[in-house]
């Protein structure tokens, strides 16, 4: 599966989720496939994105957070999923898009992990599952969080989309309106 058809299926499936991205090409591909409000960018922050999920779930119980994560950053900071799992956020949903590189630093290998739904169940995870192809889909139920999904991708071909044009600040204040239910009037730089 490409990565941009699995983002695409994450937006197709959690249409009203608070998503906090990944540094680096993750983020530029949610970025500039959907940008929204309720979107939060990480730039510059390669293992981050669950950490500020975690603390967003744990502080917004009834909206729905996604972490759109990548397999260098998820390994970066394994500890962030015991956190998670010892926790046990119901409304958080953690997605590791795997290509087995470091894609936006020039695509050194990760290190890799087969069994990830594993390891996170075994830190106190609800469910694990991982998708290879579109039609793995199918197996994802409403499941209560935290639920990690693992999804292979295939190595990018096509070239990157352009830069969040946000600032850092202007992505917190933006985001913060929307996740408190607010109107933000902001324009990019």
């Amino acid at each position: 599966m490409r990565k941009d058809e699995a983002i695409q299926l994450i937006l197709d499936q959690f249409p009203i989720a608070y998503i906090v991205s990944t540094c680096g090409h993750i983020t530029r591909d949610l970025y500039n496939k959907c940008d929204r409000e309720e979107h939060f960018y990480m730039v510059g922050s390669m293992g981050m994105a669950a950490p500020v999920a975690l603390g967003l779930a744990l502080a917004n119980e009834h909206q729905q957070i996604v972490i759109l994560d990548g397999d260098g950053s998820f390994l970066m900071n394994l500890g962030a999923a015991a956190m998670i799992g010892q926790q046990q956020p119901r409304n958080l949903i953690h997605v590791v898009l795997d290509n087995g590189m470091h894609e936006s630093t020039g695509g050194q290998r990760t290190i890799g992990m087969e069994n990830m739904t594993t390891a996170v169940l075994s830190m106190g995870y609800k469910a694990g599952l991982k998708m290879d192809k579109h039609e793995d889909w199918q197996q994802l139920h409403h499941h209560e969080g935290p639920v990690l999904i693992h999804i292979k991708v295939d190595p990018r071909t096509e070239k990157v989309g352009k830069r969040v044009e946000w600032t850092p600040q202007q992505i917190l204040s933006r985001f913060s309106k929307a996740i408190r239910g607010e109107t933000c009037e902001l324009s990019a730089n």
